[in-house]
C-alpha cells in the first residue's frame, strides 16, 4: 500500500491556490449538506501533484474519514484498464482491432440486428457484418445496458436478468454468452451506445491470454506500475480502507446501498466496472497514459497505440450526441468524441465542460471520475462513494473549478 501525496506547491505547477481552496469549499459544502460522505480531489502537472485534499467521511455511521489509501469502487472507470490490457494484447500479435469477435467467442457467429417491435415480441433480422473488436472498443457494437429504458432492446436485457449488467450467480463467460443471444439495438458501427461491451472486451482478453482477467491485469498491469492496492477484490488488510457505497434518496440525501462484492474473489469479473482501487493507483494509471505508455522505466504499450487509444474514433463531424442513440441526446455530448476506452474533447468551443482539446478520461458510477488533458499537462482525479438518482453538476463544477485555477 502507497499513498499519494502532493509533490509541489500549485504555485509553481502553474495554479493558483486561492482557486483550488474555492474548489475544496466547493465540494466541502456538499458535504456538510449531505450530499456526499466524503471526497478525495488530486491535481497534477507534467506528473506531480500539486493539489491534495482528502475531506468528509469513507464510512459516515463510523465516523471513519476520507483518507489517501482510502479504497473506492472504480464503476466504469474500469473501462480503460481493460481497453489497455486489450491493446497490449493488439501490439503483441495476438489481437487485432478488426478482428471478428466471434473468432474468439463463438456465440456472436451469428448476431441479429433489432427491426421493430415492443419487448417481448420484437422482431430481428441477420446484422450485414460482424461486430469487431474495435467496436466493442468504442461502444459501436450494437450492445447496451438494462437501465437505460430507452429501447426494446433495453428491456430485452431487463427481461433476462440483467439489471445490473449481470445475471445473479452468473460468471463473466456466461454472462457474455448471455449478451450473445439478445439482438443487436443496431447495425456494428453505426451508432455509439455505452453499453455491456467491455465485459465483452474482458471476456475476449481472458480467451485470447488464457488467463482469468483479474490475473492479467494483475500480472501485466497492476504489478508493473506498481498499483498496489488495484484489483477485482479486497483482502483482510485492505477492507478496513475501502470507502462505504451510497445512494441518492429521493429528498436528496444519502443513504449505504448494497454494491458488487469486493470481500473473496466475485464470481463476476467486470471488465466493465469491477475494480477498486486508490487515488495512488488510479495517479499511476493516468501517468502512464499521459506519458504515451511509460512510467518510471516500465513500458506497456508503444505510444503510437497509447495515441490511438486516447483519440476520436467516431465519424468526422459527430459527437456522442449526433452520433449516440437517443439515450444520449444531451448538451453533455455536445463536442465529445470517443477513443479506444475513454472519451475524447474534440471541440473545446462546444464542449458544456472546460477542457483543452484532446482531453480524454471517464468516469465512474459512484460519482468518480478522471481526464487527462495532453496539452496541458495536467492529470485530474475526484473520487467519492456516491450512486446518484438524478444528474449531478459534480463532474461540470470540478472542470469548471480547476480549469479557474490553472495560470498558465
Amino acid at each position: 500500500m502507497t499513498r499519494l501525496r502532493q509533490e509541489i506547491e500549485p504555485g509553481d505547477a502553474g495554479l493558483d491556490a486561492k482557486a483550488l481552496d474555492r474548489l475544496d469549499r466547493h465540494f466541502a459544502q456538499e458535504v456538510d449538506a449531505g450530499r456526499l460522505p466524503g471526497f478525495l480531489v488530486a491535481v497534477a502537472r507534467d506528473g506531480r501533484v500539486a493539489h491534495l485534499t482528502a475531506h468528509g467521511r469513507r464510512d459516515v455511521a463510523a465516523g471513519l474519514p476520507v483518507a489517501a489509501d482510502t479504497l473506492f469502487r472504480f464503476y466504469s472507470m474500469t473501462k480503460p484498464v481493460t481497453s489497455v490490457a486489450a491493446l497490449m494484447l493488439v501490439e503483441e500479435g495476438r489481437l487485432d482491432l478488426d478482428d471478428p469477435v466471434a473468432r474468439y467467442l463463438p456465440a456472436f457467429a451469428a448476431p441479429r440486428v433489432y427491426t421493430g417491435g415492443e419487448a417481448p415480441d420484437v422482431t430481428t433480422r441477420p446484422a450485414a457484418g460482424p461486430i469487431r473488436v474495435r467496436h466493442l472498443m468504442t461502444h459501436t457494437a450494437g450492445l447496451t445496458f438494462a437501465f437505460y429504458h430507452a429501447h426494446p432492446v433495453d428491456a430485452l436485457y431487463r427481461a433476462a436478468g440483467l439489471e445490473s449488467s449481470v445475471r445473479p450467480g452468473a460468471d463473466l463467460a456466461e454472462t457474455v454468452d448471455l449478451y450473445a443471444s439478445l439482438p443487436l439495438q443496431f447495425e456494428p458501427g453505426t451508432q455509439w451506445n455505452y453499453s455491456v461491451a467491455s465485459n465483452v472486451l474482458g471476456r475476449l482478453i481472458e480467451v485470447v491470454a488464457g488467463r482469468p482477467l483479474d490475473t492479467y491485469c494483475a500480472e501485466r498491469i497492476f504489478g508493473p506500475l506498481g498499483m498496489t492496492d488495484a484489483g477485482f477484490e479486497v483482502g483482510d488488510e485492505q477492507a478496513p480502507r475501502l470507502a462505504e457505497l451510497y445512494g441518492e434518496t429521493d429528498a436528496g440525501g444519502i443513504e449505504p446501498v448494497p454494491g458488487l462484492p469486493l470481500r473473496g474473489r466475485p464470481r463476476f469479473l467486470s471488465g466493465s466496472g469491477g475494480m477498486v482501487a486508490s487515488a495512488y493507483d488510479q495517479h499511476r494509471f493516468m501517468e502512464l497514459l499521459r506519458r504515451r505508455g511509460e512510467l518510471d522505466g516500465v513500458r506497456l504499450l508503444r505510444p503510437d497505440t497509447v495515441d490511438l487509444m486516447t483519440r476520436d474514433h467516431l465519424p468526422a463531424g459527430t459527437d456522442l450526441r449526433s452520433f449516440g442513440s437517443p439515450a444520449h441526446d444531451f448538451p453533455g455530448n455536445d463536442g465529445v468524441g470517443f477513443g479506444l476506452g475513454v472519451s475524447v474533447v474534440t471541440d473545446p468551443d462546444r464542449a458544456e465542460e472546460p477542457s483543452g482539446l484532446g482531453t480524454y478520461g471517464w468516469t465512474g458510477a459512484a460519482t468518480t471520475t478522471f481526464w487527462v488533458d495532453p496539452g496541458a499537462g495536467l492529470t485530474v482525479q475526484f473520487l467519492t462513494q456516491v450512486r446518484p438518482k438524478t444528474s449531478q453538476t459534480v463532474f461540470r463544477d470540478l472542470k469548471r473549478l480547476v480549469y479557474e485555477a490553472v495560470t498558465d
